[in-house]
């Protein structure tokens, strides 16, 4: 037993330990994948690089929190008898060790299912395990063709209900809340702050690590920049006016600002800077070019702050007014787009 539990870790009883690809071959790199399953043990341990060991090790550490995930035991404090931490942090390395792409709560989800299927299955079973001795009594082994015979061609999992999807979605929400405190933790040695991480995770597609890095490499470049601390602080100051007015006059100022109402070159510029940014941000976005979308949104710095030195947003002509506020939620959304600044402390 004892080199068994060994062998399984890669310890006294398994192959020497080398980096995974030094065996060429199908067979090695699956010899590979089962030794390193485990990798990274811990923070100093090497990542396993081979597709295979990656994709046999994801899973395995994947499986084991979404296990112990679907019957409610999670660490607490202190207390982490099942190394449930190492394992997610395993899960952190491992996808941008090797700059996996895709969400993990689609696979989270998933497997939660299966695993609910099983823990229902059992649940139902159990009462019914007289009745299938009985059975094996009377020589009905193949109970299958028995039942097909009634016009039961196979016995599916329990239909998931909509409080079961609910159920199921908020376990993986919590379970992936987890992983990125630890992706919080491991980036903060790379000197990126948490609540960079969180201006990122409001954004679309926040459980696929390597895309949520990427962005929150970028925009911590950004703010450390002179245009990036400035743009956030002119940001908050638009969306601060703009939710009191929403809120005083109960409307979305979302309908769209026209420059036929502008009085001043202040405001020209903004929309003329507002337009030229979303030229640029947009395709960057969707190309996944997050340093050039982030620099064009620090590029309205100069003229948002030159539009509030101008400009009195809450001018008495109500037509001014409402169209200054519109051009507010231009500049909100624009940067919303690529970020939720509002979550960046400063």
């Amino acid at each position: 037993m004892i080199r068994g539990l060994a062998v399984a870790e890669g310890g006294p009883g398994s192959s020497p330990g080398r980096a995974p690809g030094s065996s060429p071959g199908r067979v090695s790199a699956i010899a590979d994948a089962a030794r390193d399953h485990w990798r990274p043990k811990g923070e100093s341990d090497w990542v396993p690089t081979e597709p295979v060991s990656v994709a046999v090790a994801l899973a395995d550490k994947i499986d084991t929190l979404t296990g112990f995930w679907a019957i409610d035991e999670k660490p607490t404090g202190s207390k982490d008898p099942y190394a449930l931490r190492r394992a997610a942090l395993g899960v952190v390395r491992l996808v941008l060790g090797n700059g996996v792409r895709g969400g993990l709560a689609g696979p989270a989800y998933a497997h939660l299912g299966l695993i609910h299927g099983l823990l229902k299955a059992n649940e139902v079973l159990l009462p019914l395990l007289p009745a299938i001795e009985y059975l094996r009594s009377k020589g009905l082994h193949d109970l299958a063709s028995k039942l097909a015979e009634h016009g039961i061609s196979s016995i599916d999992a329990i239909e998931v209900t909509e409080v079961d999807h609910a159920l199921a979605m908020a376990t993986v929400t919590d379970l992936m809340n987890f992983v990125v405190d630890r992706l919080k933790v491991y980036l903060k040695d790379q000197g990126i702050r948490h609540d960079i991480i969180d201006a990122c995770l409001a954004m679309p597609g926040n459980d696929d690590l390597t895309l949520l890095v990427k962005r929150a490499e970028a925009l911590a470049a950004v703010m450390k920049t002179e245009d990036g601390a400035n743009l956030l602080q002119g940001y908050k100051r638009a969306a601060n006016i703009l939710a009191q007015a929403e809120a005083k006059d109960g409307v979305e100022y979302s309908f769209g600002a026209g420059i036929k109402f502008a009085e001043t070159d202040a405001e020209r510029a903004l929309f003329a800077a507002l337009d030229k940014a979303e030229a640029e941000i947009t395709p960057a976005m969707q190309a996944e070019d997050f340093p050039r979308a982030m620099a064009a949104m620090a590029a309205l710095r100069a003229p948002i702050d030159a539009f509030f030195t101008a400009v009195q947003v809450n001018s008495d002509n109500e037509i001014i007014r409402r169209n200054r506020l519109n051009l507010l939620h231009r500049i909100r959304a624009i940067c919303s787009g690529v970020a939720d600044l509002t979550r960046i402390e400063g």
